[in-house]
């Protein structure tokens, strides 16, 4: 009995986890997501990340719940089972949205790495972004498996990395944050836009339900939905306030409003910084070559999905054109899009998503939990074999 409490324990963290390491990418890592939607918006910053993980986590866990309850595990089941008579006009634009999705949030990847190279050796950005991009498409091409073998093992070290370098600058530029507190106030920030900015963070991140529906399947019964997202909201929102606070410490340094990679200015102008600058420098780059790796291969899978896996337990992959081909083109693509820099990407393409995941998700959820009395009015229906398929 007791093994068994402990198995359902560890899956519960387990899909928390899941939700803080699908959310912890390259901007995140960078801290332009954190400066772009929070920092720079004034003294809220210390607050409106709590709200805007638990308004995630409230949205996550209705999901979560749902794919468990009705058993549909796949995200384009899950929609069609969530949106019901009205999935053929839903579950296609979720299809859209996360085709948008699966191109943005690459080039932010490709973005940070090369912002981050780039403020490292001092190479030119394009310069950098294009060596980033050849790494990750050879690696989508030639090395998928291994990168998906050792991606939880990247993100807990760029987690301890995180907080090797965070905690010591927060102690030691206490005097800074008070100064960044202060300065925010006397500026007298609206916080309409800070609360605002937030929304649109927070309702960026709803995308990623298509990613976490199939986690659903290892829960023990639907409720634990709740607890799971329950404690990923106590992790992310730490993480995010630990963030804040150690961009606080440079907040009224002039550079640190157009510094590209705010974690790196951040190391550069704090304690350690010979030990620290090179040690997130390379956290940063694995942590966003890593993401965009897995993105550029999931879109080849999607892209070459009627090709056949190999059946022989000896047989090699093979590589076929079309493989090579769609990752190329991936690859382009992403490196076009990192062009506008890191922090354009960050501040108008992860809105423009926001803003096309308010219609998609945001309304029919909302709906939903009123009409069905948060899923206890009715049992749903599961979806045809044939829309499950598709």
């Amino acid at each position: 009995m007791q093994a068994k409490k402990n198995k359902n324990t560890a899956v519960i963290l387990g899909v928390a986890f899941v939700w803080f390491t699908t959310h912890f990418g390259g901007g995140f890592a960078s801290g332009a997501q954190i400066y772009s939607y929070f920092v720079k918006y004034g003294i809220a910053c210390l607050i409106l990340p709590v709200l805007a993980m638990v308004y995630n986590g409230i949205f996550f866990a209705y999901s979560l719940r749902f794919a468990r309850k009705h058993e549909v595990y796949d995200y384009r089941s899950y929609n069609n089972a969530f949106y019901g008579r009205f999935a053929p006009v839903f579950s296609n634009l979720f299809e859209v949205l996360y085709i948008c999705v699966m191109c943005v949030a690459p080039a932010v990847a490709f973005a940070t790495g090369g912002a981050t190279l780039s403020t490292l050796t001092g190479l030119p950005y394009l310069l950098c972004t294009f060596l980033i991009g050849i790494f990750i498409f050879v690696v989508a091409v030639f090395g998928t498996d291994l990168v998906r073998k050792v991606a939880s093992i990247l993100s807990i070290c760029i987690i301890a990395g995180l907080l090797i370098v965070y905690i010591p600058n927060i102690v030691s530029g206490m005097d800074g944050i008070s100064k960044a507190a202060e300065s925010m106030r006397s500026a007298e920030l609206p916080l309409g836009s800070a609360v605002y900015s937030a929304f649109l963070y927070g309702t960026f991140q709803l995308s990623n339900i298509a990613v976490f529906v199939q986690h659903a399947r290892s829960f023990e019964k639907p409720s634990d939905a709740g607890k799971s997202m329950g404690a990923g909201i106590v992790v992310n929102a730490l993480m995010m306030v630990m963030v804040v606070l150690g961009l606080m410490t440079v907040y009224t340094d002039p550079g640190m409003a157009d510094a590209s990679v705010p974690t790196l200015f951040m190391v550069q102008n704090g304690v350690g910084a010979s030990f620290m600058t090179p040690l997130i420098s390379l956290l940063i780059i694995l942590g966003a070559v890593s993401t965009a790796v897995n993105m550029v291969a999931a879109m080849v899978k999607r892209i070459c999905k009627e090709q056949k896996e190999p059946t022989g337990a000896a047989q090699k992959p093979k590589i076929g054109k079309k493989e090579i081909a769609a990752a190329l083109i991936c690859c382009i693509v992403d490196f076009g899009i990192a062009q506008f820099g890191l922090l354009t990407l960050i501040q108008k393409a992860y809105s423009l998503i926001a803003y096309l995941a308010i219609p998609v998700i945001l309304i029919p959820y909302i709906v939903h939990m009123i009409a069905t009395r948060m899923d206890t009015k009715s049992p749903g229906r599961k979806p045809d074999q044939s829309s499950s398929s598709n």
